[in-house]
């Protein structure tokens, strides 16, 4: 009995010891939102106000002091972020988390990024406002480093703090710039495809231009009046890796004063990206007597990518044009020279040294030709019989981006905005825009290029002979975009842009599905407002699967199926194709759809193809076309050589699969097939990924609205589960109404700080998952009177 009795003092001693390092750990490293800091460097007093949700509203007198005021807030609730977003383009991510990462790290490497950079940085005007207020963003940054709390993943890894420089601002451009593009998952693929199977099986793989499908009208201005597949798997794979969301798509619209209930112009964008946790953007509001922004900050970057304020506001979606491109090259027998229609040029040969935590550094060499690295030499185990180059246009023009997202975030009405947007050079970003007077915009932003008629970039180029070589850069008047039209509404759901003087501009768009919803609902609507807006872009009926299920069930064998089975198609053919957590219908749709595809696709090209398939964005825009098409090459089993298949007996065999599994899954009433089961949400940390430490940093899952596609667009990725995981999708809502900009709306997935420790790191999170909002305070009185805390910055000399 003592024994037991001592036992059970010990088990006390030990919880009260761990109690007590809980607290100790949760009060030292939490963010400080009140009291008051010496900030070296300041000029006068700054005030940071913390509203319910932990974002700040910064008061100074000058702009200078407002952001390394910017800088130190931003670094205690988001460093580690920081810090994993400056090392990707850097090849830096193996020192953190050991050799899975080298893949990833070889990658990023041989794209140059940091070569870009130093350039970049040896000509930048150190005096010009955009340098001069990005070094007192750092400054703020790197006296938290010195001085604040150590984030606990710092602890985890094992890693040291390290003070920030310029070149990481610009070694993050370059990252996220690369998130943009599909090139390296399309076009080796295809290249792929048609060698291996000819160009007929092309012909439903959606590689094209759809000229039918709902395009994005360029409108003059008009002023307000009232290769091989192994390098496409190895890509993939490396991308896969990276611990950051990458970028996806986006919806966005601008509705005209005539098109709203009130007479101003109201504003939305949900810009789409991939989840994790911490989420991507950082909200703060900046004001001083001669400048305010509301904004929304990526990790590192002093300026808003989005923002609003009383006098305009803007935001992004992704161009999705295509700015990689691949070149086959001949090498001489030593590999030191390359191929040119100019004769032999020396190949350039790069080497670098990635730290490798626990490990050995690593040496890794690539070589480069004129057009880029040469991919195959950066993975372990690619064969191809010839080299493959990639040129990508990011860094092979004058890196100004970070002076674009300085001049629109500093504009004063929309020439001061247009007048930055030439710097954008990549990624190509659809930049959208609205006014407190009346003005509405898109513009297509990115430095677009004029190849040789001939020359189809979905393809890999010839590199040796000129002729698949860039003509010429377009002037930025010759983008697609559009100014106050007449049909009072701009908007951009990553869709096809229709053409300039008779041209369509090469890209990896996005299907017609998000647009054609879009533009059915604004053109129906003459008086616009706040509460609509906000339903709008929670909107998840998809304007086009109807017409799939549609096709799909006017050639289903009807003959074959049972009573049970006939029930639920009978049930999915009057569906409206809404997909709310209640839904039994998607389920069975998405698990039809997915069958009929691998059913069509996968004997030809095989398992690891079809794999690759399925993450481009031309599978998702082949899909309704190609069901439709009876007569596509693709439909007969090329396995099954003494039968011939038919659209018909592939799409019942995969009706019938897709509910015996479902079946399998949640038993015969079909009635409790409910989309809440199959559609979840999770927030994925780093750290996350080890189960132990999962719910301390991961939030969620969830059950969720909405599907892919839809505007509450929210990917995932087939499987044969039939689970449907959601990756990526609006990562973040914002309305602004001009009639009330004081009372405009705004969301984030999981919450403000990306600090664990943090009442405010998954605050948000269940707001979210319902389509709520809440409101971006501008009005001074009444974020001083609601404010949950007050954090004053002093001036010090050290």
């Amino acid at each position: 009995m003592r024994i037991l009795k001592i036992i059970g003092w010990l088990l006390l001693g030990l919880i009260a010891i761990l109690t007590i390092l809980t607290i100790y750990f949760k009060v030292s490293l939490s963010p400080d939102y009140e009291g008051s800091k010496d900030l070296i460097g300041l000029n006068n007093e700054v005030n940071v106000y913390f509203d319910t949700y932990g974002i700040p509203h910064i008061y100074a007198i000058d702009e200078v002091d407002a952001m390394r005021t910017l800088g130190y807030v931003h670094a205690q609730d988001r460093l580690w972020q920081m810090e994993l977003l400056r090392r990707v383009g850097t090849g830096r991510l193996s020192e953190v988390f050991g050799a899975d990462l080298l893949v990833t790290d070889k990658l990023f490497l041989s794209l140059g990024i940091d070569e870009n950079t130093n350039e970049t940085i040896a000509k930048l005007d150190m005096h010009s406002p955009t340098t001069q207020m990005a070094n007192a963003y750092i400054d703020g940054i790197n006296q938290f480093i010195e001085e604040g709390p150590t984030p606990v993943e710092y602890y985890l890894t094992g890693l040291e703090k390290t003070p920030f420089e310029l070149k990481d601002v610009y070694n993050s451009l370059g990252y996220m710039a690369f998130s943009f593009a599909m090139a390296h998952k399309t076009d080796p693929l295809v290249t792929n495809i048609k060698n291996e199977l000819g160009v007929e099986y092309l012909k439903d793989l959606a590689i094209d231009v759809e000229t039918t499908s709902v395009l994005i009208g360029n409108r003059p201005s008009v002023p307000y009046n009232s290769i091989s597949n192994s390098i496409t798997t190895a890509t993939v794979a490396a991308l896969n890796k990276l611990p950051l969301p990458q970028f996806e798509g986006s919806n966005s619209w601008a509705i005209a004063p005539d098109k709203t209930k009130n007479g101003k112009v109201i504003f939305t964008n949900d810009p789409h990206i991939g989840f994790a946790q911490p989420s991507v953007w950082y909200e703060a509001h900046v004001v001083t007597p001669t400048y305010e922004m509301y904004g929304y900050h990526l990790a590192g970057m002093p300026y808003a990518l989005l923002g609003h304020n009383r006098d305009l506001a803007y935001g992004v979606t992704m161009f999705e044009n295509d700015d990689i491109d691949f070149y086959f090259e001949e090498l001489n027998d030593d590999g030191t020279k390359f191929k040119t229609e100019n004769g032999w040029k020396t190949i350039e040969t790069i080497s670098k040294t990635i730290k490798v935590k626990d490990a050995e550094d690593v040496v890794f060499e690539y070589k480069k030709t004129r057009h880029g690295p040469i991919v195959n030499a950066i993975f372990d185990g690619i064969k191809t019989e010839r080299p493959v180059s990639m040129s990508w246009i990011y860094t092979q023009a004058e890196g100004k981006v970070l002076d674009a997202v300085f001049g629109i975030s500093h504009a004063k009405n929309l020439n001061d905005f247009k007048m930055a947007l030439p710097n954008i050079h990549a990624p190509g970003l659809n930049i959208m825009y609205g006014d407190a007077k009346g003005n509405i915009g898109w513009y297509a932003s990115a430095k677009l290029y004029e190849m040789p008629d001939s020359t189809d970039t979905k393809f890999i180029l010839d590199g040796t002979t000129g002729k698949d070589e860039r003509l010429a850069f377009y002037d930025f008047s010759q983008n697609p975009q559009a100014e106050n039209p007449t049909n009072n509404f701009v908007y951009s759901a990553n869709n096809q842009p229709d053409s300039i003087n008779g041209r369509y501009y090469p890209g990896y768009y996005l299907p017609e599905n998000r647009a054609k919803r879009i533009t059915q609902l604004l053109a129906a609507k003459n008086d616009w407002d706040i509460a609509s807006a906000s339903e709008m872009i929670n909107d998840v009926t998809s304007a086009v699967n109807p017409s799939i299920i549609k096709s799909l069930e006017s050639v289903i064998d009807t003959e074959q199926l049972t009573e049970a089975e006939t029930v639920v198609l009978d049930k999915l053919k009057n569906w409206d194709a809404n997909y709310t957590v209640e839904n039994t219908e998607g389920a069975l749709f998405h698990r039809w759809v997915y069958l009929v595809m691998k059913k069509s696709l996968q004997d030809e090209i095989g398992a690891e193809q079809f794999s690759q398939l399925l993450s481009t964005h031309f599978f998702k825009r082949m899909i309704a076309g190609f069901i439709a098409n009876e007569s596509s090459i693709w439909w007969d089993d090329v396995s099954t050589s003494a039968i011939k298949e038919t659209r018909q007996t592939i799409v019942t065999n995969a009706f019938k699969e897709a509910f015996n599994s479902l079946v399998e899954d949640f038993g015969t009433d079909a009635t409790t097939w409910t989309w809440d089961k199959v559609h979840t949400i999770e927030h994925g940390h780093p750290l996350g990924q080890v189960e132990a430490l999962r719910e301390y940093f991961n939030v969620g899952p969830f059950p969720i609205n909405g599907t892919r596609e839809v505007i509450n667009n929210l990917g995932f990725g087939y499987s044969d589960d039939g689970f449907y995981k959601v990756s990526s999708g609006p990562s973040t809502r914002r309305v602004i109404d001009f009639s009330d900009i004081e009372n405009s709306l705004s969301i984030l997935p999981t919450g403000q700080s990306g600090n664990p420790l943090s009442e405010h790191y998954r605050d948000q999170a269940e707001m979210y998952v319902k389509g709520e909002f809440r409101k971006m305070m501008l009005n001074k009185a009444e974020i001083e009177s609601t404010s949950k805390s007050l954090l004053t910055f002093r001036p010090t000399e050290h």
